[in-house]
Order: C-alpha cells, then sequence, then structure tokens
C-alpha cells in the first residue's frame, strides 16, 4: 500500500524459494528477480502501465501572468512545448522524457523527504502539455507523470 515495495518483495520470494529448496533440494536459484520490475532503469512498461504512484497535475495561467512573469506569450509557449517537449523528445527517442526538467525537481524532492534518489529513473516519466484557452489569452498546462515511486512506510531492509 504506502511502501515503495520492491525491498519485501524480495524478501518474500527468498522466503519462497526457502521454502521450496526444502522440498527440491537440487533445485538451482538463479536470481530472485528477472528485472522485470525495471527497478531503477527507465521502461516502456513503466510509462504505459506505471508503478507506484500515477499523478496528474492541471493549472491555468492567465495570460497576464505569462506575459509580466514569464516574459512571453501564451502560443509562443504553446508552441515551444510542441516543438521542444513534443516534436524534440519524440525525435531523441526519449522514453517517458518529453518534459524540460521533470528530474531536477523529482532529484531534490526525493533527497529532501527521504526518498530512494536512485528511484529518480523511473520518478522522472513525464510528459508535459499545453495549449491556449479561453480565446487564446489563457495558458491551460498539464503534467502527466506515472510512475513516481515513493513510500511513506518502509524500511524493509
Amino acid at each position: 500500500g504506502d511502501a515503495m515495495g520492491m525491498n519485501m518483495v524480495s524478501k518474500g520470494v527468498q522466503n519462497v524459494l526457502d521454502f521450496l529448496q526444502s522440498d527440491f533440494p537440487d533445485m538451482d536459484v538463479i536470481g530472485i528477480s528477472g528485472n522485470f520490475c525495471s527497478d531503477k532503469k527507465p521502461a516502456a512498461v513503466n510509462w504505459i502501465e506505471g508503478r507506484g504512484k500515477s499523478v496528474v497535475c492541471e493549472a491555468i495561467i492567465t495570460g497576464d501572468v505569462v506575459k509580466k512573469v514569464l516574459k512571453t506569450t501564451v502560443p509562443a509557449l504553446v508552441e515551444l512545448n510542441m516543438l521542444k517537449n513534443l516534436a524534440g523528445s519524440a525525435v531523441a527517442g526519449a522514453l517517458g522524457g518529453f518534459n524540460a526538467h521533470a528530474a531536477n525537481i523529482v532529484s531534490a524532492i526525493f533527497i529532501a523527504t527521504g526518498q530512494d534518489p536512485a528511484q529518480n529513473i523511473e520518478s522522472s516519466h513525464c510528459i508535459t502539455m499545453m495549449e491556449a484557452i479561453n480565446d487564446g489569452h489563457d495558458l491551460h498546462i498539464s503534467v502527466t507523470m506515472p510512475s513516481i515511486e515513493v513510500g511513506t512506510v518502509g524500511g524493509g531492509t
């Protein structure tokens, strides 16, 4: 539920293997994990299925704020997002990296809150979408992160 879980899964599998070893003494154990979990590795399965917590955040930023604070326009931001975050990332063959810098933010939060910073690689899977709304005056932005791997309880190791 609230634990990240991989350590406990590994401990559980080890207990099952120990139990099976007593009934099948000739059994060879090659490994505890088959690596399909893709723990600490970028993988399409995490992007597609999600792993840990899946989050979608949305906001509307008024055109005035875009102009005064961000020093640009709504159409310019929408075009930049399409060309850089979407098309540029696709041309580069990005796997779950259709965003500007989600990894920086995820790493900082993980370190500050005691999460495993090595989980950054799959927790930073993110797509940023932008569109002009209200007759092009305001900006709707959404960020989808399908596999944020955090635990609020734990200590399996």
